[in-house]
C-alpha cells in the first residue's frame, strides 16, 4: 500500500460523497459495471481524463465507456484518485500497471514500477525487462537490464532467458561489465539460447560467439568443449575465432594487444581489492594499490598528498574508504580519513575517542567498529563504534581481553575478534560482540595462539590465518564454525607470514603482503574453500607489511580503478552507455 500524500480531509469528504453518489457529474462504465465519479477529481490525477472530460466533450454526455480495463482495476484507480492510496500486489501489479499507463495515472505507474523493481530476481528480470518495454517504463527497464548484467549467471539458467531477442542478447554479452565468474557461462548461455528455437537461431552462432571472450577460457575447455561443438565446428567463421582465441590463451599476462582483441579483453570485475598503506622498510607509506581480479593486475592509485599510515585499520561503507588510526612516525593516531570512491577525493572524518595502532576494524550494518590496539604504552580492551550519518565515534562495552595485533571480522550480525597480543604474549582466545546486547562473549579457543594474524568471514565461517604463536611465524590457518563453537584446521599457506592484509574477493580469501620476521613481501596468495587449496596470485608492485585491505563492490566508476580496457566502438543495446551504469 502506498500513500501519495496521505488522504486529506478534502479527499476524504469527496470520497464519502462518491460512495454516497452525491454531486457526481459523470459515470465511468467498464464492461457492465458503472462507477459514479466527480470529473474534477479524476482530472486532477490523469491527463487522460482531463482530455476525456475537456472542452471537446459534449456537456450533455454523462456516461463514458473505458475499454481494455477490468472493473476491479478501475475501482483501484478511482479509489487512488480520491484517497491518494493504492494497494499493489504481485497478483495485480501487471494489470494495474498496464491500465495506469493506458489512463495516464502516472503516480500509480511509478508505484508499480518501484514495486517490480524492488522484486527483481534472476527468475523474473527478463520478463520485467520486456514488460517495461511494452508499457514504456524506461527506469524500470534500466533497472531490469542492470540486474541482468549484474546477475547473469543466475539469469541465464532460468526459463525466461531464451526470450531475449538477438539484439538484446548481443547487447548483454558484449558488455565489459557483464558479471560472469568464468567465460564458460557466457558460451553455455549462447548455446542455451540457440537451442530454444534452433531452426531460427543457429544462423546467429558466429555473431554471438564473437561476443564471448573465448581467450579467457582454458585451453582444455576450448579444445574439448568449444571446438567439439557441432555448431562451432561446422562454421568457418567460428573456427577462425576459436583459433585466434587459442593463440591468445598462451599469453598469461594481459597486454595491450590482448585488450585490443575483443575475444581476449578481460571483463570488468564487480569488486576490487584495495591494499592501503603499511611499512616499506623502516618508513610508513601512503601507497594504495588496487587489484583487478579479472585483469590479474595491480593498479597504483596513490595520492601522494595523503599522510602515510601503518599498523592502521580500514573499512568500506556507503561508497567510501575509511583509513583509521595507526601510526605515522612514532605517535599513535586517532585520526580518520575518508576517501569518496565516486569522486576519488579525500575528506577528514571525526577522530576516534582513543589513539590506536595495531587496532582491528570491522563493519557491521551501518557502523564501523574499531577494536583494541595499542595507545603506545599498553594493549587496549576498549572498543568504539562510528556512525557515518552522525560523523561520530562512541565507546561500546570493552572486550574481555586486552588485544592489539588481533584479527576481526563480522558474521551473522556479530563482530568477532581473534587472537592478538596483550603486552606479554600472543593470545589463543577469541570473542564476539552482539550489538543489541552491547556485550562481548568468549568463544572457543583457537588451536594455536596467533598475534599479527588475519581474520575474515568466508563460506559461513570465521577464518584465522597466519600470525605468530610467540615463538614462530605461522603459515597455518583454521576456521571457526559458530554452529558448534569449534575451530578446525584448514590447508596451510605456502609460507609463514604476519601483519598482512586479508579480504574475500571473487569467492576466495586473498592474503596480501606481510612479513615472515626476516623479509617484507609483496606476494599474494588466495584460498578456495571448495578445494581447500592455496594458490599464488599476482603480487603487488611494492612490498609492504602492516598494511590493510578492503574490498569494494558495485562502484559505478569501477573502470577508473582497474586495468584500462580498450574502448572499441562496440554496439550496445542502449546507445548511451552511461544510461546503464
Amino acid at each position: 500500500m502506498i500513500d501519495r500524500a496521505g488522504p486529506s480531509l478534502k479527499s476524504s469528504v469527496f470520497n464519502d460523497l462518491r460512495l454516497e453518489g452525491q454531486f457526481c457529474d459523470a459515470v465511468i462504465k467498464v464492461e457492465d459495471v458503472a462507477f459514479k465519479i466527480h470529473r474534477v477529481i479524476l482530472c486532477e490525477c490523469s491527463d487522460y481524463f482531463l482530455v476525456l472530460f475537456g472542452p471537446r466533450c459534449s456537456p450533455d454526455k454523462k456516461v463514458f465507456v473505458i475499454p481494455g480495463v477490468s472493473p476491479d482495476i478501475m475501482r483501484i484507480l478511482i479509489e487512488f484518485a480520491y484517497t491518494g492510496s493504492v494497494s499493489v500486489t504481485t497478483d495485480n501489479v501487471q494489470e494495474l500497471l498496464l491500465a495506469a499507463d493506458q489512463l495516464g495515472v502516472m503516480d500509480v505507474v511509478k508505484t508499480c514500477c518501484d514495486f517490480l523493481g524492488e522484486r527483481l530476481s534472476a527468475e523474473n528480470c527478463v520478463g520485467i525487462f520486456r514488460f517495461a518495454d511494452v508499457v514504456f517504463c524506461p527506469e524500470l527497464q534500466r533497472r531490469a537490464y542492470r540486474y541482468m548484467v549484474d546477475h547473469f549467471e543466475g539469469v541465464a539458467r532460468h526459463e525466461e532467458f531464451p526470450l531475449l531477442s538477438l539484439q538484446q542478447l548481443v547487447g548483454v554479452l558484449e558488455r565489459d561489465d557483464l558479471d560472469v565468474s568464468d567465460e564458460r557461462v557466457a558460451f553455455e548461455a549462447v548455446l542455451r539460447w540457440i537451442r530454444h528455437v534452433p531452426e531460427e537461431r543457429e544462423a546467429h552462432v558466429a555473431v554471438l560467439l564473437s561476443k564471448v571472450r573465448l581467450a579467457l577460457m582454458s585451453m582444455d575447455y576450448m579444445q574439448l568443449t568449444v571446438l567439439s561443438n557441432e555448431l562451432v565446428n561446422t562454421s568457418t567463421e567460428c573456427r577462425l575465432m576459436v583459433r585466434d582465441a587459442m593463440d591468445h590463451i598462451r599469453t598469461s599476462k594481459p597486454s595491450l594487444d590482448q585488450l585490443c582483441n575483443p575475444l581476449a579483453r578481460p571483463r570488468l570485475p564487480n569488486a576490487i581489492l584495495l591494499a592501503i598503506g603499511g611499512w616499506r622498510g623502516t618508513h610508513a607509506t601512503n601507497v594504495i594499490e588496487v587489484y583487478d581480479v579479472r585483469g590479474d593486475s595491480w593498479i597504483n592509485l596513490t595520492n601522494h598528498s595523503e599522510q602515510p599510515r601503518a599498523n592502521h585499520g580500514s573499512a568500506v561503507l556507503n561508497g567510501s574508504l575509511y583509513c583509521i588510526g595507526g601510526i605515522y612516525q612514532t605517535e599513535p593516531l586517532n585520526s580518520v580519513r575518508r576517501l569518496d570512491l565516486s569522486t576519488r577525493l579525500w575528506h577528514e572524518a571525526a577522530s576516534m575517542c582513543e589513539r590506536r595502532r595495531f587496532l582491528s576494524v570491522a563493519v557491521l550494518g551501518q557502523c564501523i567498529y574499531a577494536l583494541g590496539g595499542s595507545d603506545g604504552f599498553r594493549a587496549l580492551r576498549t572498543a568504539e563504534r562510528y556512525r557515518p550519518e552522525a560523523n561520530q565515534w562512541s565507546l561500546i562495552a570493552p572486550m574481555q581481553r586486552h588485544r592489539s595485533h588481533a584479527g576481526s571480522t563480522t558474521l551473522h550480525n556479530k563482530v568477532y575478534i581473534c587472537g592478538g597480543f596483550n603486552g606479554r604474549e600472543c593470545l589463543q582466545t577469541a570473542e564476539c560482540y552482539i550489538p543489541e546486547a552491547n556485550q562481548w562473549t568468549m568463544i572457543a579457543r583457537m588451536n594455536s595462539p596467533r598475534g599479527g594474524l588475519g581474520s575474515v568471514a568466508y563460506a559461513g565461517r570465521v577464518y584465522a590465518v597466519g600470525g605468530c604463536d610467540n615463538n614462530h611465524r605461522l603459515n597455518t590457518a583454521e576456521a571457526y564454525d559458530p554452529a558448534d563453537d569449534s575451530w578446525r584446521e584448514v590447508a596451510s599457506m605456502s609460507a609463514p607470514r604476519e601483519h598482512f592484509g586479508i579480504e574475500v574477493l571473487d569467492n576466495r580469501i586473498f592474503v596480501v603482503g606481510g612479513d615472515d620476521g626476516f623479509t617484507t613481501h609483496s606476494d599474494v596468495q588466495s584460498y578456495d574453500a571448495a578445494t581447500n587449496e592455496w594458490t599464488e596470485a599476482r603480487g603487488m608492485e611494492m612490498f609492504r607489511s602492516a598494511l590493510s585491505c578492503c574490498v569494494v563492490s558495485g562502484l559505478p566508476n569501477i573502470a577508473e580503478y582497474v586495468l584500462p580496457r580498450d574502448a572499441l566502438p562496440l554496439h550496445q543495446y542502449y546507445t548511451n552507455q552511461e544510461e546503464l551504469s
